[in-house]
């Protein structure tokens, strides 16, 4: 078993260039729950052992165990509820989902303190309200196979999970990984020089490389790469490592078809597909919380439904541009016969709606009636956390908090959890890596190495992790606000209840019955996007008359396709046949928003 604990606080990147990282034990109070937080990063074996000294014992919360992941570790599934009025699984219910793209542990690391904070303050009454008439479904680390890359012999970045790949379609897995050439027990980047490469050293931080702009009279200077070998000797670099699958780019939404690390189709790991048939058998879940590298809490949807701009390390990008030639499949080439020369550079792919020139694309908007309730969350998340940026945003493709909104049809959210914070007096300079480094994010410096097929390369850049994770003593602090939010937005699924009913006699055994049925959440029943995507079922009223009774008004079972939330109503009305004394039940019941029922008499 091992635990790794990041630096206390960014390191300047001298420093953090000889940083090697240790094993260190460090526990917080936890103001919230009168508990131990961790405030280290643990592998495996420790976080599933963490985990469970969470649970066992409490009586609002259960483990079990999701799905097993290619590498043979367990997906774990996370029940928190109270007894109440209803059974959990008939109540609204909130599913959070952390690290699934591997190398970003601290969403894990969050998800585990939401627990804990939930766990451990059962006697505050919004929360023991919150769980009562709520059920919140975490699974905290739906990637451990990816995770584990953070706790190797050598770190390095791996988003995906277990599952051999052969990338480079030559017929053998996994046989060409990145190397650790400098022996820092870490896989960074590397630098080459190169007359006819697109790249150049930045004027500004001789850290960073910038791409190089012809119409500004500039030329390339270097190639980047992965840190590491041909070790297949095909010519490329690092293209075949162990794994896998990013699990975030492996849902439903927007699959990124042909694509590295989406899969070899949609929902194709046993972690995904565990996931996605668990939301499907629990209708009754009426959001979702992902913690991964996209964001749509802190930025939340402009007017127009938009998700706010990307930010990834450039450093990053074009390193993996030395990539692109050998990962360029599912992309062919033809000659319409309508056209006069020239090749048509994409043709179809499955999933991208058929003909790429008929303008038709799957929905990437939230719906303009729904952006309201995406902004309030948003202040809701900003006001408890104090995060008012983001680091690394990268596009979402496949991602499965888009599969919660655009196909499952309720409010889904996504955030990193954290951004890195500029001192007062520092400047980005616009990009990430700039800002990253304002920040003190540790940086490897480049030194000279001799490489056995390029010669003399640069080896340094960020180092693993290190942008997509805060450091480790930032954990409690974040993850307790990360619980505080969970909380909150429970308490902001919808709810329906029967408020008032009313009989009158008319004689003659007919009678007037009347109901109201509120939604006392914010939410609405249904969002907009679900009536449309028609993957949420209207509120069913219903009373407990047989039909032939029923002499006019509402039908026995009646629906409302959206019922408002904040207190909003619908009234129904049935005149009925009957008889003095007899009792009649009125029942309602909304997919995302529970159950309730009540019984007048008929006088």
């Amino acid at each position: 078993m091992r635990r790794l604990g990041l630096p206390d606080a960014w390191s300047t990147w001298a420093a953090a260039a000889a940083t090697v990282f240790l094993a260190v034990a460090v526990v917080f109070a936890s103001p919230d729950a009168g508990e131990a937080q961790v405030a280290e990063y643990l592998d495996h074996e420790a976080f599933g052992q963490e985990l469970r000294s969470v649970v066992d014992g409490s009586d609002a919360a259960s483990v079990s165990v999701m799905a097993t992941s290619p590498g043979g570790r367990d997906v774990w599934m996370v029940e928190l509820s109270l007894p109440g009025a209803l059974d959990p699984g008939d109540r609204p219910a909130l599913l959070v989902v952390g690290s699934l793209e591997g190398d970003h542990v601290a969403g894990s690391h969050f998800a585990l303190e939401a627990i804990r904070h939930i766990v451990g303050s059962t006697d505050d009454e919004a929360v023991r309200t919150m769980l009562t008439d709520n059920t919140v479904y975490v699974v905290p680390r739906a990637n451990p196979d990816g995770v584990e890359a953070m706790f190797g012999s050598v770190r390095w970045n791996r988003s995906t999970n277990g599952r051999a790949m052969d990338d480079d379609n030559d017929g053998r897995m996994d046989e060409d990984a990145p190397d650790d050439l400098n022996g820092d027990g870490m896989v960074t980047l590397m630098r080459v020089m190169d007359s006819e490469g697109p790249f150049m050293v930045h004027s500004d931080d001789a850290r960073l490389m910038k791409r190089a702009d012809a119409a500004a009279g500039e030329a390339g200077t270097h190639t980047v790469y992965i840190e590491g070998r041909d070790d297949d000797g095909d010519g490329f670099y690092n293209e075949d490592g162990p794994g896998g699958v990013d699990l975030n780019r492996n849902f439903q939404h927007v699959h990124p078809y042909y694509q590295r690390a989406a899969g070899p189709h949609m929902v194709s790991e046993p972690e995904s597909r565990a996931l996605i048939d668990f939301a499907v058998e629990r209708r009754n879940i009426a959001a979702v919380l992902t913690y991964g590298h996209s964001d749509n809490l802190v930025m939340p949807p402009n007017a127009r439904g938009q998700l706010g701009g990307i930010a990834t390390s450039d450093l990053h990008v074009f390193a993996m541009e030395s990539l692109d030639e050998i990962f360029d499949v599912g992309v062919w080439s033809s000659r319409p016969s309508n056209l006069q020369g020239g090749l048509q550079l994409r043709g179809a792919q499955p999933g991208r709606d058929n003909d790429p020139n008929s303008g038709r694309r799957p929905a990437e908007t939230v719906d303009g009636d729904d952006v309201e309730y995406f902004e309030r969350v948003s202040e809701r998340y900003r006001d408890i956390t104090g995060i008012e940026s983001v680091g690394v945003n990268r596009p979402a493709e496949g991602a499965f908090f888009q599969y919660g909104y655009f196909q499952y049809g309720v409010p889904s959210f996504s955030t990193q959890g954290w951004a890195p914070e500029l001192p007062e007096d520092a400047e980005s300079g616009g990009s990430l890596d700039a800002t990253m480094l304002a920040a003190g994010v540790s940086f490897v410096e480049w030194t000279e190495v001799d490489h056995p097929d390029l010669g003399t390369v640069e080896v340094g850049g960020f180092e693993p992790h290190m942008i997509t994770n805060p450091p480790a003593d930032r954990l409690p602090e974040l993850g307790a606000a990360q619980g505080e939010f969970v909380v909150a937005l429970a308490g902001m699924l919808p709810r329906v209840r029967i408020v008032e009913t009313e009989v009158t006699a008319h004689g003659g055994g007919i009678f007037t019955v009347e109901a109201a049925v509120e939604n006392t959440g914010y939410f609405p029943s249904s969002l907009s996007h679900g009536i449309v995507a028609r993957s949420v079922d209207p509120v069913l009223v219903q009373i407990g008359v047989e039909s032939e009774a029923i002499v006019t008004g509402d039908s026995k079972s009646s629906t409302v396709a959206q019922l408002a939330g904040s207190g909003h109503r619908a009234r129904f009305s049935w005149v009925v046949r009957g008889s003095a004394g007899q009792n009649v039940e009125i029942r309602v019941r909304a997919e995302k928003g529970g159950l309730d029922s009540t019984t007048v008499t008929l006088r």
